[in-house]
C-alpha cells in the first residue's frame, strides 16, 4: 500500500456552536477530561512550534503542566533551541492531536517566562531522577557522547546525595498566552468541523465556524 492510499474515515463524533463553551478554557478543559478519561497515552503531549530570529520555524514535542484562563504552561531549559527561539520572538503555537478521539486543538499566541516562583514549586515537585537529568543536560548543546552525559549524571547523583537540588537558573516554565484557539472535530468526508475563538481587544473570546 501506498502512503497516498493511507486513510481513515471519521465517524466519531460532530462539534457544533451549541454545544461548547462561551469560554475556551472551559471547553478545553472538557476535552482534555475526556482525553484523560479515555485513557489515551500522553494526553497532555502538544506539539510546540517557534520561529528563530531568521524566520526559520521548528518544532517538537513538549508536555502541557498546567492551564488556566492566563494560558498554557511548560518547562523547559531557557538555553535550549526552544528557548532561544523564544528569546528571539516570542510568538509560538501549541497542537493537541488526541487521535483516538479524531480530535485536534490549535492554539496561537505569545510565550512568556513564568515568575520564578513557580518554577521553583514545579521543580520541587519533580521526580529526584527528573530533577538531577535537568541539571545534567545542558539542553541542545552538542556532546561528544552519550558517555558524557552519563558521566555528569553520576557526578551529579553523588553531589546530591544527602541535599535538596536546586531549580538550575537556566530552568523554568513558559505560559503561552493565546489570542487564537481552534477546536477541530474529525468529520466524515473529509468536512471536519472547526470552531475558532478569537479574542478581541476587549478580552472578550468570539467564536467563528472555518471551512474544514
Amino acid at each position: 500500500m501506498s502512503i497516498a492510499d493511507l486513510r481513515k474515515e471519521y465517524t466519531c463524533d460532530g462539534l457544533s456552536e451549541t454545544d461548547v463553551d462561551v469560554n475556551p478554557f472551559v471547553q478545553f478543559q472538557t476535552w482534555f477530561d475526556a482525553a484523560v478519561a479515555a485513557q489515551l497515552p500522553e494526553p497532555n503531549a502538544m506539539t510546540l512550534a517557534t520561529v528563530n530570529g531568521m524566520g526559520q520555524p521548528s518544532a517538537r514535542i513538549v508536555l502541557l503542566k498546567g492551564f488556566d484562563v492566563r494560558g498554557f504552561v511548560f518547562y523547559t531549559s531557557y538555553q535550549s533551541r526552544k528557548g532561544s527561539n523564544l528569546a528571539d520572538n516570542p510568538a509560538a503555537a501549541l497542537i493537541f492531536y488526541w487521535a483516538e478521539l479524531e480530535r485536534q486543538v490549535r492554539i496561537e499566541g505569545v510565550a512568556y517566562p513564568i515568575a520564578a516562583e513557580e518554577s521553583d514549586a514545579y521543580f520541587t515537585s519533580r521526580p529526584h531522577e527528573s530533577q538531577l537529568g535537568a541539571v545534567a543536560s545542558h539542553q541542545s548543546s552538542v556532546i561528544q557522547s552519550r558517555v558524557e552525559l552519563e558521566e555528569r549524571l553520576q557526578a551529579l547523583t553523588e553531589e546530591y546525595r544527602t541535599r535538596p537540588i536546586p531549580r538550575p537558573p537556566h530552568w523554568g516554565g513558559y505560559r503561552v498566552v493565546p489570542h487564537l484557539i481552534e477546536f477541530w472535530q474529525g468529520r466524515p468526508s473529509r468536512l471536519h468541523d472547526r470552531l475558532c475563538y478569537l479574542r478581541g481587544e476587549d478580552g472578550v473570546w468570539v467564536i467563528e465556524r472555518l471551512s474544514p
